[in-house]
């Protein structure tokens, strides 16, 4: 279980995902799905947010009168959402209800980003312990599981401090591109906001200097900067695409893979030594990563064209992008299936590594003859089914 404990530190630098202050929710009634209230846009993007959003690669649509469906607000994909009860929970916030501010907090927290980055420290921890003999059988677990609780709670304070201060130098751009987020929405407030970020950017590092090796406090910490890096002035490196996609992939893509499997062999005192799977997981996951850095700017391009960020999908429009992507992905697998077929015996379970991947190829196909690039809801459901696949994979991870 000690085992456990040090992804889970690891896992931090997957994120690129309580508290002090007091929410001031804005009391403004949403009209449409997919806008925010104008009065609380600037002048500069006020204009754009009641109609259509226009780039020179073609039309989104953005307007209510695209879809005559009302979204649930437990979103399904995220950005669906139903303004009248995004409405309703900003009166109950303001009303003193613990029940729309703990709501509200765990959106703050985004939870997407923690699904990928638990699965990522359990998967990677039980391909260790598989690939070790004997670590299940002699593993401690009654007097470690504490020492996991620990790890897992500075996971999700890492992680709401990476995405919450982003969510803070972000609130007029996610005004635009995700106003169901609390801070864009009114639903917490700045003083809040700041007060969950600072909690978490320093009791998480407080608590692994503190209970765990100086190897895990650095690659907590190197995660933990990089994600600020990412959305705080001057740096921002958001704003340059290729800066921000070497960024995500190579913290989340190689060094949470390859950290996470070489703590777990140290915590269980077995020598570090490269393996197929490692091998195959750190390339394969840093080449899924590089796409999902792309594709996230998909169901943003109206906020970032507003505000000047620069990313390849305002420079190249959706159809360009979601096809690209599809292709890298499409050949990722293809690599896969080649590495379970060229590998020597033994080195991988061939129904897992070739058929499993085989699997997810025609699934990701699929998905994307799914795709309508006029449709801003189609496009939040290409992305999600991106992030689909990549949970999956990590499931089978721990088969091949």
């Amino acid at each position: 279980m000690k085992a456990i404990t040090a992804t889970l530190f690891l896992s931090l630098t997957g994120p690129l995902v309580q508290l002090t202050g007091a929410f001031t929710p804005a009391s403004v009634p949403l009209r449409q799905i997919g806008s925010f209230p104008t009065s609380k846009l600037s002048p500069k993007s006020r204009s754009i947010s009641t109609s259509s959003s226009t780039s020179s690669k073609g039309k989104i649509c953005m307007k209510e009168s695209c879809t005559k469906k009302t979204f649930s607000f437990n979103m399904a994909v995220e950005g669906d959402f139903d303004p009248d009860a995004l409405s309703r929970s900003v009166e109950e916030i303001k009303s003193g209800s613990v029940k729309a501010r703990l709501r509200a907090l765990y959106k703050f927290t985004r939870p997407h980003t923690i699904r990928g980055t638990i699965l990522a420290s359990f998967a990677g921890t039980t391909r260790a312990l598989i690939d070790t003999p004997g670590a299940i059988a002699n593993a401690q677990w009654g007097a470690l599981l504490p020492r996991a609780i620990i790890g897992m709670v500075a996971l999700l304070l890492g992680n709401a401090f990476i995405v919450g201060i982003n969510q803070i130098y972000d609130e007029e751009i996610d005004k635009l591109n995700k106003p169901f987020l609390p801070v864009a929405s009114g639903e917490m407030s700045k003083r809040f906001a700041w007060g969950a970020v600072l909690t978490g950017g320093i009791v998480g590092p407080l608590i692994v200097f503190n209970f765990f090796p100086i190897l895990l406090f650095k690659l907590y910490m190197l995660g933990w900067g990089l994600g600020a890096i990412y959305s705080v002035p001057p740096f921002r490196t958001k704003k340059n695409p290729i800066l921000a996609g070497l960024t995500i992939a190579t913290v989340r893509g190689f060094l949470l893979n390859f950290g996470i499997y070489f703590a777990v062999r140290d915590a269980i005192g077995a020598p570090f030594k490269w393996s197929p799977k490692v091998s195959f997981i750190a390339r394969f996951m840093t080449a899924f990563a590089t796409v999902i850095a792309v594709t996230k700017d998909l169901p943003d391009i109206e906020g970032d064209n507003a505000y000047n960020i620069k990313t390849f999908a305002t420079k190249l429009g959706v159809d360009k992008i979601a096809k690209g992507a599809t292709l890298c992905l499409l050949l990722n697998y293809v690599h896969a299936i080649a590495t379970g077929v060229l590998s020597k015996a033994g080195s991988f379970n061939p129904i897992a590594m070739i058929g499993g991947h085989f699997t997810l190829a025609s699934i990701l196909v699929a998905r994307f003859r799914q795709l309508d690039s006029s449709s801003m809801r189609s496009i939040k459901t290409y992305y999600k089914h991106i992030w689909d696949l990549f949970y999956l994979e990590y499931l089978l991870y721990t088969l091949i």
